[in-house]
C-alpha cells in the first residue's frame, strides 16, 4: 500500500469517526442515550451542595437547559457556562439576551454541582416553574399520579414517558417525592418544562378532586384483580403508580377507582416504576383512541 493509500483511509476513517461521534453526541443531549460518567481526578468527599434559595434552581446539561430557555414560564436569572458549551447551545453572542451570561470552565461548575455532575459545560440558575392546581387538568384525557415515588431519576424517566404518550400531568406529594431540582430535570432530559408537575398534601384528597373532574383513577398493583387493559371504562384516566417496594399506600388502594394489573406472562411479574409507568401509558392511551 503507497504512503498516498495510507493517507486517503487514515483521512476516511477520522471523517467517519468525526461523523460518528457527533452522531452520538447528539443523542446524549436529546437523552436517547447516557452520557457516560466523566472520569475525575477530584474526589467529591470535600464537596458540599450549596444553600440554595427558595425557588432557587440549578439546572445543567445541554439538552436540559436548551429546553429551560425556550420555556416561557422559566424564570430565568443567570447562564453559566464554557466557550465549547456555549457554541453547542446554539444562542447568538451578538444578540442580547435578556440574562446574564458568565464564562466558566468546567471546574467552576464542578464548585456548585459537585464533580459528580455530567453538566457538559453548562449551568442555568433559574426559580422553580409556576404552581399549577388540579383544576387547570380537566381538560387532560390522561394523567400520572405517583405515590411517594422518592428516586428524581426514576421520576425524570417517567416524566419523559408521559410526555411521550401525550399525559396532562404527573401528580405527586409533597412529602417523600423529589422537589424539582438539576438532577430531576437533567434525568427528565428536557420533559420538566413540557409537563406540569403538581405536588400536592394529600394525595387522596387529590384522587378524590379527579373523581369530581371526571376521571377514572387506576391503581397499578402487581397483584391487581383484573389486567390494565380490561380495566378501562372511561373518556379520562388517571394512572396511580407506587413506590418500588411498597408500591401503592393502603390509602390510596382504597380510594382509587380500580385496582390492576399489567399481565406479564414471563418469569418476573414486576418492573420497574419507570418502565411500568411507560407501559401503563401506552395502554392506556391505545384505550382512549379507540373511543376517541
Amino acid at each position: 500500500m503507497s504512503n498516498d493509500d495510507k493517507n486517503d483511509r487514515s483521512n476516511r476513517d477520522t471523517h467517519y469517526a468525526t461523523l460518528r461521534r457527533a452522531v452520538r453526541d447528539s443523542k446524549r443531549e436529546r437523552g436517547e442515550i447516557p452520557t457516560p460518567p466523566l472520569k475525575r481526578q477530584k474526589s467529591n468527599k470535600d464537596w458540599k451542595p450549596p444553600q440554595l434559595q427558595a425557588e432557587q434552581v440549578f439546572l445543567y446539561g445541554l439538552h436540559t437547559v436548551r429546553a429551560a430557555l425556550a420555556n416561557p414560564q422559566r424564570k430565568l436569572i443567570k447562564l453559566s457556562v464554557t466557550q465549547n458549551a456555549f457554541a453547542r447551545l446554539d444562542l447568538e453572542e451578538s444578540t442580547p439576551l435578556p440574562f446574564p451570561v458568565e464564562f466558566v470552565s468546567p471546574q467552576d461548575i464542578d464548585k456548585v454541582l459537585g464533580p459528580e455532575a455530567i453538566h457538559q459545560g453548562v449551568m442555568l440558575e433559574t426559580r422553580a416553574l409556576p404552581m399549577r392546581r388540579l383544576e387547570a387538568l380537566k381538560e387532560s384525557p390522561l394523567l400520572l399520579v405517583l405515590d411517594q415515588v422518592t428516586d428524581p431519576h426514576n421520576v425524570g424517566a417517567i416524566m419523559r414517558s408521559a410526555v411521550a404518550f401525550g399525559a396532562g400531568a404527573v401528580v405527586t406529594t409533597q412529602r417523600h417525592s423529589p422537589t424539582e431540582s438539576g438532577v430531576l430535570a437533567k434525568s427528565a432530559s428536557g420533559a420538566l418544562e413540557l409537563i406540569p408537575y403538581i405536588q400536592v398534601t394529600n394525595l387522596a384528597d387529590a384522587l378524590e378532586e379527579l373523581h369530581r373532574l371526571g376521571f377514572q383513577t387506576i391503581g397499578l398493583d402487581s397483584e391487581g384483580p383484573a389486567e390494565l387493559e380490561r380495566s378501562f371504562n372511561g373518556e379520562r384516566v388517571a394512572l396511580v403508580l407506587g413506590s418500588e417496594g411498597k408500591g401503592l399506600r393502603q390509602k390510596t388502594r382504597e380510594t382509587v377507582t380500580a385496582l390492576a394489573r399489567l399481565d406479564m406472562p414471563g418469569e418476573i411479574k414486576s418492573l420497574n416504576v419507570s418502565n411500568a409507568a411507560a407501559v401503563a401509558l401506552y395502554a392506556a392511551r391505545q384505550h382512549l383512541v379507540k373511543i376517541s
